[in-house]
């Protein structure tokens, strides 16, 4: 019990026994001297109850301020024990979630509404040494962000930022006008006046919504038991992961997709440059070039570069007379290059066949890219739509966003020949 509490109950029993003595119209000495003491130990618990008051008042701030602000490593502990099975169980047989996993599903409802089970972004994530039939799970370690999750996407890989947002917008100022050097033009000139420091919003809205359904089989979940988990996360990590990546580079800004890089890059004030010439180390050096003249970039290594594998292709055969290829020139200088199918178009037009290729760099610590995804994955169940079968509908959902803070961090080739 907390010590102003046991005060408290003592200070009201001293008044009692004080009002039985002071209703005593001819108190005895001893009556006397026992108001007197209990008077004096009265006056001592107030004054000891004031200080407990403080004391703990301190102690519940500081548990509170504890309570609300969770370590990331606690967070990550106790993700690598949640157990998807639980909740393809909860859904198909109604049983009741228990342990670390039924403590993480009914946080993350406290922290935004969902209508199925929440499912932690985390506990997606691929975790080393599992297969899907080897029936042991082996998690040696569970990465406590998105990008970790999807660490081998094309987004990542260009610089782009992936941010787990909890509820509501957020908004990234970016500073476009501020503190303006230049001399005085005399002994007693002034210097240039001052310019006013102005900043402009790119906000990530919650108006996207991906989802990923699945289909799991009456078989599956009386045989799989706890293999079960495993394919679910894979499955599930595999399907978000490709789209996503695909829509941060290629989304329509329509029919429900968030703006992509390429389709939005007069949005976003990328620069589009047309190559119109076949892919070699000198047009990417002069791309490259005039990306560190814009002050986007300090040095080759610092520029990330995302292509088609058909650009790779044309380019890795040797040169004449020599024992590299152009390719080999190219990755020896820029800092990152990729390759990705579902990042970028496939090659059209021609002859000759037309590519696109895509320069981005990270300055001052600001991403070129920003893709927001909100809360948990929301798992529903469906267990009416195949009910015949007896087979259990399984849909997750999940809300992102995409924006470029500053269009000139990113520059699009077009022409790649």
């Amino acid at each position: 019990m907390l010590t102003s509490k046991k005060l408290e109950l003592r200070r009201s029993e001293i008044r009692q026994s004080l009002a039985e003595l002071a209703a005593n119209d001819t108190p005895s000495e001893d009556e006397v001297r026992k108001m007197g003491d209990l008077d004096q130990e009265y006056r001592q618990a107030e004054t000891r109850y004031r200080a407990a008051l403080v004391s703990e008042d301190d102690e519940r701030r500081e548990a509170g301020a504890e309570l609300e602000t969770r370590s990331e490593t606690e967070w990550k502990e106790m993700t690598t024990r949640f157990e998807v099975r639980q909740v393809a169980l909860a859904l198909d047989e109604g049983r009741k979630l228990d342990g670390v996993t039924a403590e993480i599903v009914e946080e993350l409802r406290n922290a935004g509404g969902f209508q199925g089970i929440p499912v932690p972004l985390e506990a997606l994530e691929t975790r080393a040494g599992e297969t899907l039939a080897g029936g042991v799970p082996d998690p040696v370690r569970t990465m406590p962000t998105i990008e970790r999750l999807f660490a081998g996407s094309s987004a990542t890989a260009m610089g782009a930022r992936m941010i787990n947002v909890g509820v509501g917008e957020i908004e990234y100022p970016v500073a476009t006008g501020g503190a303006q050097p230049g001399w005085a033009g005399s002994e007693t000139g002034d210097v240039p006046g001052p310019q006013a420091y102005t900043t402009v919003d790119r906000p990530l809205k919650p108006d996207y919504t991906l989802g990923v359904q699945m289909k799991i089989t009456r078989k599956a979940l009386k045989q799989a038991g706890a293999g079960l988990e495993q394919a679910v996360r894979r499955d599930m990590s595999a399907a978000i992961q490709q789209e996503v990546d695909r829509a941060i580079f290629l989304g329509s800004g329509s029919s429900g997709e968030p703006l992509g890089i390429f389709p939005g890059a007069s949005t976003y004030g990328i620069t589009e440059t047309a190559i119109d010439d076949a892919a070699s180390y000198a047009a990417f050096r002069a791309a490259a070039v005039r990306f560190m003249t814009a002050n986007a970039a300090s040095n080759l290594g610092a520029i990330n570069l995302l292509l088609r594998p058909e650009v790779f292709d044309s380019m890795d055969e040797l040169i004449t007379g020599l024992a590299i290829s152009e390719w080999d020139r190219l990755t020896a200088k820029i800092g990152n290059v990729s390759l990705s199918t579902n990042g970028i178009t496939a090659p059209a037009g021609g002859p000759p066949v037309e590519s696109k290729a895509l320069l981005t760099t990270t300055t001052n610590g600001v991403a070129p890219i920003f893709c927001g995804m909100w809360g948990a994955v929301d798992l529903i169940r469906d267990n009416f739509s195949d009910a015949k079968s007896g087979q259990l509908r399984l849909t997750a959902l999940t809300t992102m966003d995409v924006t470029v803070a500053r269009g000139v961090q990113l520059e699009i080739l077009t022409g790649v020949q």
